[in-house]
């Protein structure tokens, strides 16, 4: 629904970015280019947008094995147009049987369906591009993710993206003080009412773990 690609794809190209992040094999890394302004520039603009017009494509065998063997995630996968036009059709159709009016249809359209994916969109490639590009980087990772404040509420918590890199499996990114996370909290009450099981949440001895060493300021 949110027409992001079919999900096999999706987690294929996600778990390859993981394995290759901001090295030779991700898919999508802002440094792909070199480190020179010009380059990271460049960079950013492959991350965001560029690479998925590249002919290549993730071999989803290899890189989601698991989920090509799932009937139900494989259906969902093929069936990705379909949902595709029903996230599109449903804002219009909504606008429209409470409006009783093909205007209040057609600016539902606008709103609810364009501007919705499109925003949604920029904010998902932010944290390809910026993300990786910038930020604080309070936890030990082996690539350049950092966390990006401002983008924190848009991304739902996705772009505390340092500790997402340093603990890929851990169902929260925002582990520190004032950090937002609602992704989180809804992956909570998920498992609350049982859509969603084995979640990995935090704890304090793991997060430590992961931290960076404070350095001493010079005498």
């Amino acid at each position: 629904m949110a027409v992001e690609g079919p999900v096999v794809r999706w987690v294929a190209d996600h778990r390859k970015h993981h394995r290759f992040s901001d090295a030779e094999g991700d898919p999508h890394s802002p440094w792909r280019f070199g480190e020179t302004l010009p380059a990271l520039l460049r960079g950013m603009w492959w991350a965001h947008i560029g690479w998925m017009f590249n002919e290549e494509q993730t071999p989803q065998q290899k890189y989601a094995p698991d989920l090509v063997k799932d009937p139900v995630i494989r259906g969902i996968s093929r069936h990705f147009v379909s949902f595709t036009l029903l996230s599109l059709a449903i804002p219009p159709l909504v606008g429209g049987v409470v409006t009783m009016s093909w205007w209040g249809a057609f600016t539902a359209f606008f709103w609810g369906s364009l501007v919705r994916v499109a925003l949604l969109h920029h904010v998902t490639w932010s944290i390809n591009s910026i993300c990786h590009a910038v930020g604080k980087r309070p936890f030990k990772s082996r690539d350049r993710s950092g966390n990006v404040w401002w983008l924190a509420v848009l991304s739902c918590g996705e772009s505390w993206h340092n500790l997402h890199h340093a603990d890929p499996t851990c169902a929260r990114h925002g582990v520190l003080r004032g950090q937002i996370d609602s992704s989180a909290r809804l992956i909570r009450w998920f498992e609350q009412l049982g859509w969603a099981r084995d979640v990995r949440w935090p704890d304090a001895s793991r997060i430590a773990s992961r931290r960076k060493p404070v350095t001493a300021d010079p005498a």
